[in-house]
C-alpha cells in the first residue's frame, strides 16, 4: 500500500510511538523499544526532518489516544505506529504511517527477517518511512543509508539493548543493571562501541552529582575504548561533554563536545540540555533559556527539560516563571524530586509559607523539610511564624549527599556564618559537587557576594578565558542550494513531460518518487529538490494533479457513463478512495459528486 495524502505542509515532522511488543514473552519489551530507539535515531539523520525525541514519543507508550490528539500535542504532522514480533531467531515488524491531519493510515507495510538481518532491515524501515514523508510533505535530502551495522555478533548487540532499557529506568537498581548488561556484552564482542559509550554514560551520570575519581577513571577507559572503535559517536560526545562539564568545570571543551553531540544527532535532548546547563553556571541566561525552549518543541513530555528552563529563571530571580515551569514539570512526572526541591526553594524566595508548608506535608518526597521550613524563618525574618530553629546547628553539620541543593550552606549563609559559609563553598567547588557549579547566581547566596573571597572564587572559575564565546543569538537563514543546472532542469522536466502525457506513469498506483527518478535516470534526492523548489508541489501535489485532471477527462466523457466515480479515479491512478476525495475537494473545492453535476451539459 503507498497512498498519497493530499496535504501541502513545510511540517515535515514525525513521533514514532513505541512499537508494541507481540512476542509471547513479555520480556522482550526491551527489544521492541529497542528498536523503536534505533528508529528515531535513525530518523534524526535526515535533515530538515523534525522528529520527536524518544522521552516524548514514549509518554504515549500503553494509551489509547488518538493520533489526532498526538499529533496536535507533540506539533508533528505524522506518526509512525508499529509492532515486534520475536520468534526465536526471526523478527517481524510491522509499521503504518497515519496523518495526524485527520488520522488516515497512507502506508503500512510488514517486515519478516532473520535476526542475522536486523541491521539492514532497521535500515530500510527508516529509509522507507524518510521517503514517505518526503512523498508527501515535501524536499528532504536523504542519504543511501540511515543505520550502519554496530556489530556481527547479535548477542552483542541484544546485550546491549537489555543494557539500554535498564539504563533507561534511571534509578539505582536500572544503573546497576545496565553496567552489568553492558558489560557482558563488551564481552561478547570487544569490538562494539555502543556498550562502550553506555557504561561511560553511567559512570559520567553519577559523577555529574558526586565526583568520584574511580568512577572518573573508568569512564574515561570506556570513552576512550568507545572512541577508538567508533569516532562519530553522539552519546560518546555527550558522555565526554558531561564528563568535562561537570567532573573538571571545563566549560570550553564541555561546550566543544555538547555542540559536537548535537550536531551528530540534532534530537538527542540529553545534549542540548547539557549545553543549556552549561551556559546557565556561566551566566548565559538569554542563550540558555533559547536552547530550552528548543529543546521543548522536539521533546515536550520531558519533566526534567522543564525543571532545566525553571532553573534557568530561578537564577536568574524570575520566580514566578520558575513556578510555572515547576507545575508542567510536576504534572507530567510528580515524584520529580530536582523539581520538588526546587519549588520548596522557589516558595520561600517568594515568601508563601502557607504555600511551603502545604506542599510539604503533601508532598513525601519533599527535601529536607526540616531544613527547609527554618531556612525560610531565617530568609523572611520579618514574618511572625511558629518554627523552631533551635536545631539549626545540627542540621548544618549534616552531609549534603543525598540533596538537590546545598541546605547546609543555605543556612549557614542565612545564619550570618559567612566565614563557615565561604570554607564549605570553597570546599565542595574543590570537589566540584553537584549544583555548586551554579553558585555564581544562586540567589541564596547573595549575602556573600560582597566578600573578595566568594568573588576571588567566582575569578577562578569563571574568567573570562575560561568560557566559551557568548556571540548574539541570531537566526540564520541559509539559502538552499541548488542541486541541478539550468541545463539539467530543463532536460528532465522535458523527459518527465513526454512520461506523463504519453506513456501516462501517473496511472501507475503504486509509483513513487524512487521510481519516478529511476524513470528519468536522477536521483530521488535530485528530484524532489526539482518538485519542491522549482514546481512548488510535494511529489504526492504533483502526480495527483495528473491523475485529477485525468480524471476530469474521463469523467466527462459519455463512452465512460457505465463506470462509478470512483471507479474512474481508480483508472486514473489513484489507489485510495479518502485520498482522491480529499485531493479533489482541497483542488475543486467540492466534492466529486458535486463537481461531476456542475459540469454535466
Amino acid at each position: 500500500m503507498s497512498d498519497h495524502l493530499p496535504i501541502s505542509s513545510s511540517n515535515k515532522s514525525i513521533a514514532v510511538l513505541p512499537f508494541v511488543n507481540m512476542s509471547a514473552d513479555p520480556e522482550n519489551e526491551y527489544f521492541s523499544d529497542g528498536i523503536t530507539e534505533e528508529i528515531i535515531n535513525a530518523l534524526t539523520t535526515v535533515k530538515g526532518l523534525k522528529v520527536i525525541a524518544r522521552t516524548s514519543s514514549f509518554a504515549f507508550k500503553n494509551k489509547n489516544i488518538d493520533v489526532r490528539t498526538i499529533g496536535d500535542q507533540l506539533g508533528v504532522s505524522t506518526i509512525l505506529e508499529g509492532s515486534v514480533r520475536r520468534v526465536k531467531n526471526r523478527v517481524r515488524i510491522t509499521v503504518q504511517l497515519v496523518s495526524t491531519n485527520d488520522g488516515t493510515h497512507f502506508w503500512s507495510k510488514n517486515f519478516d527477517r532473520e535476526m542475522a538481518d536486523i541491521f539492514a532491515l532497521q535500515d530500510e524501515i527508516s529509509l522507507r518511512i524518510a521517503d514517505q514523508i518526503r512523498e508527501n510533505f515535501g524536499h528532504l535530502n536523504i542519504q543511501e543509508h540511515l543505520i550502519k551495522e554496530p556489530t556481527k555478533n547479535i548477542e552483542a548487540y541484544n546485550l546491549y539493548l537489555k543494557g539500554r532499557y535498564q539504563h533507561l529506568m534511571w534509578d539505582g537498581p536500572g544503573i546497576a543493571n545496565a553496567i552489568e548488561l553492558y558489560e557482558q556484552s563488551v564481552a561478547k564482542d570487544p569490538s562494539f562501541a555502543l556498550p562502550y559509550f553506555g557504561l561511560a554514560y553511567c559512570y559520567a551520570m553519577s559523577i555529574s552529582w558526586r565526583n568520584n575519581k574511580g568512577l572518573l577513571q573508568m569512564t574515561k577507559e570506556k570513552l576512550s575504548k568507545g572512541f577508538n572503535l567508533d569516532k562519530q559517536s553522539f552519546v560518546g560526545y555527550f558522555s565526554k561533554a558531561t564528563l568535562s562539564f561537570w567532573s573538571h568545570w571545563d566549560f570550553i571543551n564541555g561546550h566543544k563536545y555538547f555542540q559536537k553531540a548535537i550536531e551528530l544527532n540534532p534530537s538527542y535532548t540529553e545534549a542540548e540540555e547539557g549545553l543549556c546547563e552549561l551556559y546557565t553556571a556561566v551566566g548565559y541566561f538569554e542563550k540558555a533559556l533559547w536552547h530550552a525552549d528548543n529543546i521543548l518543541k522536539i521533546n515536550p513530555f520531558a519533566t526534567n527539560h522543564y525543571f532545566t528552563k525553571a532553573n534557568i529563571h530561578y537564577l536568574n530571580e524570575d520566580y514566578t516563571e520558575a513556578l510555572d515551569c515547576i507545575e508542567i514539570s510536576l504534572s507530567i512526572n510528580p515524584d520529580f524530586t530536582h523539581s520538588i526541591a526546587l519549588k520548596q526553594i522557589c516558595l520561600i524566595l517568594t515568601k508563601d509559607y502557607e504555600k511551603l508548608n502545604d506542599f510539604l506535608k503533601q508532598t513525601p518526597l519533599a527535601e529536607r523539610p526540616e531544613e527547609c521550613r527554618v531556612l525560610y524563618k531565617l530568609v523572611n525574618a520579618e514574618e511572625k511564624i511558629d518554627i523552631d530553629i533551635s536545631r539549626v546547628s545540627l542540621m548544618i553539620k549534616e552531609d549534603i549527599g543525598s540533596a538537590r541543593f546545598p541546605w547546609p550552606l543555605f543556612l549557614m549563609v542565612h545564619l550570618g556564618k559567612h566565614e563557615m559559609a565561604l570554607d564549605f563553598l570553597e570546599e565542595n567547588i574543590k570537589m566540584r559537587t553537584g549544583q555548586i557549579i551554579n553558585f555564581m547566581n544562586i540567589p541564596l547566596l547573595k549575602p556573600l557576594h560582597r566578600y573578595q573571597r566568594f568573588q576571588d572564587l567566582v575569578q577562578s572559575a569563571f574568567r573570562v578565558e575560561l568560557l566559551p564565546p557568548n556571540p548574539e543569538m541570531l537566526i540564520q537563514i541559509t539559502p538552499t542550494k541548488a542541486l541541478m543546472s539550468v541545463a539539467e532542469i530543463d532536460m528532465v522536466l522535458e523527459i518527465i513531460e513526454i512520461g506523463m502525457k504519453e506513456e501516462k506513469w501517473f496511472q501507475n498506483p503504486s509509483l513513487s518518487l524512487r521510481e519516478l527518478a529511476e524513470n528519468v535516470n536522477i536521483s530521488s534526492n535530485k528530484l524532489s529538490w526539482l518538485l519542491n523548489e522549482r514546481i512548488g508541489q510535494n511529489f504526492n501535489e504533483y502526480i495527483n494533479s495528473f491523475r485529477l485532471e485525468k480524471f476530469k477527462e474521463n469523467a466527462l466523457n459519455p463512452v465512460n457513463s457505465h463506470l462509478t466515480l470512483l471507479g474512474l479515479a481508480y483508472e486514473s491512478g489513484f489507489n485510495s478512495k479518502s485520498v482522491f476525495n480529499a485531493f479533489f475537494k482541497k483542488i475543486e473545492g467540492m466534492t466529486p459528486k458535486d463537481w461531476f453535476r456542475s459540469n454535466q451539459i
